[in-house]
C-alpha cells in the first residue's frame, strides 16, 4: 500500500474534509471519508481574517494553531475508521485556510501550522502548496485539474469537472489529453454570506429559498458586468474579490428587491458564469460533473443544465464513483503523493506558470 492523506477547507469555511487514499499500481483508493467543522470561534476568527484588521500577525499565527488541531482531529478519525497507524501513512496533504489571494502581488497565503500538524499526528506534513506556484509566475490556483486529469480523464472524450466550493473552477479535460482550467468567479460564497445575513442559516440548503425567489435579470447583468468574468485564463479570484461588500454595492440599484429574489439571482450568478465559461473555452463539452458543496444544490443544478442546453448532460462526481465532498481533499492526498515522489503538481496550462514546478513544503513526522 502507499497511503497518503488528504484534507481541504476551502472559502466556504465550512470546516475541513479529509480523506485517506491508497495509491497503488497507478490507481486511487479511498479507504476513509471524514469531515469536521470548524469550532465556532475558530470559525469567527477565520472570517475576520479575510480583511485587513488589527494584530494580524499574532492573531493568523493563533488560527493556524487552531486549523492544525482540526486537520490532526481529521487524521485522526480518519486512522480510526480505516484501521490503519499513522506509521502506516506516508504523508498528509494540506492545504490550509486561504485568508489572502494576491498571485497579481506575488503571493498567496494558506493558514496552518505545519510543523504542529506533523507534531501531533506523527505523519509527514507537507502544506503551501499553491506558493511555488506562484514564484513561478503563475496563480496557483486552480491546482485541482492536474488531479482530475490523472484520477478522471478519459482517453477520446471531453469532459468538464467543475468544483463549485465558495468559488467555482472548472477543469476542461480535453480528447486529447489537454487540459485547461481557471476560477470561473463565484461559487457558493455570495450565497451563503446572503443566507447567512438574512436567515441566519449557514446555507441554502438544496437551493430551497433561492427556489421560492424570481430572478432579477437586470440584477444578473449588473453582476455579470464585474470584469473578472471577460479575463481571459489563467485567472483565479476569491473572497479578495467577492465578497459581502462587492454584493453591496451591486445592489445599490436595487433596494427593493426582495432577499429570496436576490437569492435566486445570486444562484443564478453561479450557474450562468460557470456555464458561460464552459461555452467559451470548452464547447465541445458533452458531459459536466459537479463536485463540492455545489452539487448538493438542486436548484443550482437545475440553474447549470438550464444554462447548458440539452446537449450537455449534468451530473455529479458520483456518477463517475468519486464522493462530491471528497474530490478536493482527494487532489490535496494525490498532490502530496506527487510531493512525495517530487514530481510535478501544477500544468502550466491551467494556472501559467513558467514551467512544472513541484508543489508543497515539508514538515517531517
Amino acid at each position: 500500500m502507499s497511503l497518503f492523506i488528504g484534507m481541504m477547507s476551502g472559502t466556504s469555511l465550512d470546516g475541513v474534509d479529509g480523506v485517506l487514499v491508497d495509491f497503488w499500481a497507478g490507481s486511487a483508493r479511498t479507504m476513509a471519508t471524514h469531515h469536521l467543522p470548524y469550532p465556532p470561534e475558530l470559525l469567527d476568527e477565520l472570517r475576520a481574517l479575510q480583511a485587513a484588521s488589527d494584530n494580524e500577525l499574532e492573531r493568523e499565527a493563533l488560527a493556524g494553531n487552531g486549523i492544525a488541531r482540526v486537520y490532526a482531529a481529521c487524521a485522526a478519525a480518519l486512522l480510526e475508521q480505516s484501521g490503519m497507524q499513522a506509521a502506516d501513512v506516508r504523508a498528509i496533504g494540506a492545504h490550509g485556510q486561504t485568508i489572502r489571494h494576491r498571485p497579481e502581488l506575488g503571493f498567496t497565503r494558506q493558514t496552518i501550522n505545519g510543523a504542529l500538524l506533523a507534531e501531533l499526528t506523527g505523519i509527514d506534513a507537507i502544506v503551501d502548496f499553491r506558493s511555488r506556484d506562484v514564484a513561478a509566475g503563475g496563480q496557483g490556483a486552480p491546482l485541482v485539474p492536474a488531479a482530475h486529469h490523472a484520477l478522471f480523464g478519459a482517453q477520446g472524450k471531453t469532459r468538464v469537472l467543475a468544483n463549485i466550493g465558495g468559488i467555482g473552477n472548472i477543469s476542461v479535460l480535453q480528447a486529447g489529453g489537454h487540459v485547461i482550467g481557471f476560477d470561473t468567479g463565484p461559487g457558493n460564497v455570495l450565497i451563503d454570506e446572503w443566507t447567512r445575513l438574512h436567515l441566519g442559516k449557514p446555507y441554502d440548503a438544496d437551493g430551497a429559498w433561492a427556489a421560492s425567489g424570481q430572478e432579477l435579470p437586470h440584477l444578473l447583468a449588473v453582476l455579470l458586468s464585474d470584469p473578472y468574468f471577460a479575463l481571459a485564463p489563467p485567472k483565479s479570484t476569491g473572497r479578495d474579490l467577492f465578497h459581502l461588500d462587492w454584493l453591496r454595492a451591486c445592489l445599490a440599484g436595487f433596494s427593493s428587491a426582495a432577499p429570496a429574489d436576490v437569492a435566486a439571482t445570486l444562484t443564478r450568478l453561479t450557474a450562468a458564469s460557470l456555464a458561460q465559461a464552459i461555452r467559451a473555452h470548452a464547447p465541445e463539452t458533452d458531459a459536466l460533473y459537479v463536485c463540492g458543496g455545489g452539487a448538493f444544490n438542486g436548484t443550482l443544478l437545475r440553474m447549470l443544465a438550464e444554462e447548458l442546453g440539452q446537449r450537455v448532460n449534468v451530473e455529479t462526481t458520483a456518477a463517475l464513483g468519486a464522493d462530491p465532498s471528497h474530490v478536493e481533499a482527494l487532489c490535496w492526498a494525490w498532490l502530496a503523493w506527487r510531493f512525495d515522489d517530487r514530481k510535478a503538481g501544477n500544468l502550466p496550462s491551467v494556472t501559467g506558470a513558467r514551467g512544472e514546478r513541484v508543489l508543497g513544503a515539508l514538515y517531517p513526522r
